[in-house]
């Protein structure tokens, strides 16, 4: 239960003044629902002001406060262009304040001629004119400006104005509890950091770096504590020691020897899965690295235990995938591989749940629909989860119900994550790294050309198709909205269609799964030779034959994604290129990215430098996706502050592991008050 001093933050903002339906879509939209949320919505920067007695004491671009007095109102000509207000400092300096639009109206009501105002906006120049185009207040009294001499800067909503949202958050301050403290003794000293409640507060009014440290490594420290959490429960938990004799490892017949690096994790994993403890593992490997094989050997060892094993999937056609090539690679084995996933119906579906439910079923692939209630084992020993990311740690929790005892599990992940933030996302889990390439991968020849060269790609494309082989077109990334990015790919789908035919098909987010299935499966079995998709699709395919990867206007994606899907080609013996579009405007830091990815394809080192380049927000998932979705501490801050936030948590779990003491019950508020209560659920009496 949460503790009833957190009941005031998680109040719906409907409780705070002035919060009616109408404000409450916009706020939901910034993830703004309760007061909590909008205690912690944090500025994101300040603008400083000056007071100037006159015009002539300030700089062109400053922000400033001064005292006019209007002289004359010149509304737009023919309501188009700018209405302007003519005024007048103490010494008979002239100034333009500008409206336009609707803000028209305001000009009229708030700036009577004869009458002096305090005005507060950035002072520019147009022509020869100075001028204060919308200004921020203006006010009857010096003193109201005086106070927005630092004035916070939000991230808004369509719907919502800086005012607005400053004054709710100014509501939900003053309905902050006073906390006890969580923080180790020494270590709050030791950087002189306020208490929680004085945190939140001073973070709201300047740049405060010292008030977000300790904001900052509060949300580190609970999601430390609740990993390790995790982990002790894990531990103390009853698992099945698994131990194979190797039989039908022995009989696998694969063309190719593991690499140094899939030997290694498979001795890894075996020697957890023979632990009583369940296995808790994490499989890093780049695109290609040739995880699935690892995940077989696991797999086969929980069937040479006499143990049933799962491998779940995040989306309907990666699980197909990986039943298509787990089902070839173990055929002489003799093991028994199904699929299961939600679009299975009738007959098809009953006979499978009888097969896990008897037995004769060793390992079922599928999505989300393997651990549904109605689905039930003989005896399931393994759990593989690919693509981590998309699972949360209460969803792994839930998974562990599902076996007589808590099964082992194995999590992989084809994003490479910089070492700093393994231990942010999987501080619960014990890591191996499969970072060498099988053999016979040839690297991927990498080219940037201009998005004007249009015509000339096209053509080599048709070139490339003429000659028998296939490939992808991802269309970029146009904003966040998804309607933009599906009207992009489809009309460059409508041009391509043009030259092409039937040859191309379109796949993108929006698309009914059969749809999807459908244009997919024609360009797996190929005959569809051109692939056009948006970037909200999984381009998870397996398609040796898919040699060529265009990608447009590259330099608005993050480097870990422009590595994710030029792996998607180089998976056969056939030379592949994967060609950069790049628009015109290019920053310093699209140029560097791009050249990044000329240089090398270790996506190691591409997710080490896309973390200096970009702040990592990718890396660590989005709010949706992202495992630990950390809304208050910035990248910089997770690099400098998690060792120390680690530090604290396993020292309070070495002397309270219960969480009993008063510092305990401190840190379980924190728990709650970042919602990783999940982690307090595993305490006896949580």
């Amino acid at each position: 239960m949460r503790p009833d001093v957190l009941n005031p933050l998680f109040i719906d903002t409907d409780a705070l003044d002035g919060v009616g339906p109408k404000l409450k879509k916009p706020l939901a939209k910034l993830g703004l629902t309760r007061v909590r949320d909008l205690a912690y919505h944090l500025p994101e920067r300040f603008v400083t002001r000056r007071v100037i007695e006159s015009l002539e004491d300030a700089a062109e671009g400053e922000n400033v406060i001064i005292a006019l007095t209007p002289t004359e109102h010149r509304p737009a000509r023919n309501n188009r262009g700018p209405y302007r207000v003519f005024a007048q400092d103490s010494a008979g300096n002239i100034c333009n304040l500008t409206y336009f639009g609707r803000a028209s109206f305001t000009a009229k009501k708030q700036l009577p001629v004869g009458e002096k105002r305090w005005v507060a906006g950035k002072l520019d120049r147009y022509g020869d004119m100075l001028q204060i185009v919308h200004p921020d207040h203006v006010e009857k009294e010096s003193s109201a400006n005086i106070g927005r001499m630092c004035e916070p800067v939000y991230g808004l909503s369509e719907g919502l104005t800086q005012p607005r949202i400053a004054g709710l958050v100014q509501q939900a301050l003053e309905r902050l509890p006073e906390l006890p403290g969580w923080i180790e003794p020494t270590q709050f000293d030791k950087e002189g950091w306020p208490a929680w409640r004085d945190a939140l507060q001073l973070s709201h009014k300047s740049e405060n770096s010292n008030a977000r440290d300790r904001l900052a490594y509060d949300e580190l420290l609970a999601n430390s504590l609740a990993l390790m959490l995790v982990r002790a429960d894990n531990r103390s938990r009853k698992g099945q020691p698994l131990q194979g004799d190797g039989g039908l490892r022995g009989k696998l017949q694969l063309s190719y020897s593991l690499t140094g690096a899939q030997a290694r994790s498979v001795r890894e994993i075996e020697g957890d899965l023979a632990q009583e403890a369940p296995m808790l593992r994490l499989l890093q490997g780049d695109v290609g690295a040739g995880k699935t094989v690892v995940a077989l050997y696991a797999m086969l060892i929980a069937n040479e235990a006499g143990k049933q094993a799962a491998l779940l999937a995040p989306t309907e056609i990666l699980a197909r995938q990986h039943f298509d090539t787990l089902r070839q690679m173990a055929t002489p084995t003799g093991v028994e591989v199904a699929i299961l996933t939600g679009r299975d119906k009738g007959k098809a579906r009953e006979s499978i749940l009888m097969g896990l439910l008897d037995g004769s079923i060793d390992i079922v692939v599928g999505t989300h629909a393997i651990f549904q209630d109605t689905v039930n084992y003989k005896d399931l020993g393994l759990v593989v989860i690919d693509e981590q990311h998309r699972f949360g740690v209460a969803q792994r929790l839930q998974l562990a119900s599902k076996g007589k005892r808590t099964p082992h599990t194995l999590a992989m992940t084809a994003t490479p994550i910089p070492r700093t933030l393994t231990l942010a996302q999987y501080g619960e889990m014990d890591v191996s790294r499969l970072d060498e390439m099988p053999p016979g991968r040839q690297p991927i020849d990498t080219r940037v050309i201009a998005q004007d060269r249009m015509e000339d790609v096209i053509a080599g494309v048709a070139r490339h198709v003429a000659s028998g082989q296939q490939a992808y077109w991802v269309c970029p990334m146009v904003n966040e909205s998804e309607v933009a990015d599906l009207a992009a790919a489809e009309a460059r789908y409508a041009v391509l269609k043009e030259r092409f035919g039937d040859d191309v098909v379109l796949v993108h987010g929006q698309l009914k799964p059969e749809l999807k299935d459908a244009a997919m499966e024609r360009f797996a079995s190929g005959q569809a030779k051109l692939l056009v998709a948006t970037t909200v699709i999984e381009v998870g395919v397996d398609v040796p034959a898919a040699t060529l990867m265009v990608i447009e206007q590259a330099e608005r994606f993050g480097l870990a994604q422009l590595h994710q899907l030029r792996g998607r080609v180089g998976r056969g013996s056939e030379k592949s290129v994967c060609l950069l579009l790049r628009g015109s405007g290019l920053s310093e830091t699209g140029r560097r990215r791009l050249a990044l990815m000329r240089e090398t394809q270790d996506g190691f080192r591409i997710a080490e430098e896309d973390l200096e380049l970009r702040g990592g927000g990718e890396l660590l998932g989005t709010r949706q996706s992202g495992d630990t979705p950390f809304r208050v501490a910035n990248l910089e801050q997770i690099t400098r502050l998690l060792p120390a936030a680690h530090a604290d948590a396993r020292l309070l779990m070495e002397r309270d592991r219960g969480l009993a003491s008063g510092r305990g019950q401190a840190a379980r508020t924190l728990l709650y008050l970042f919602e990783r209560d999940w982690g307090v659920q595993l305490l006896r009496g949580g």
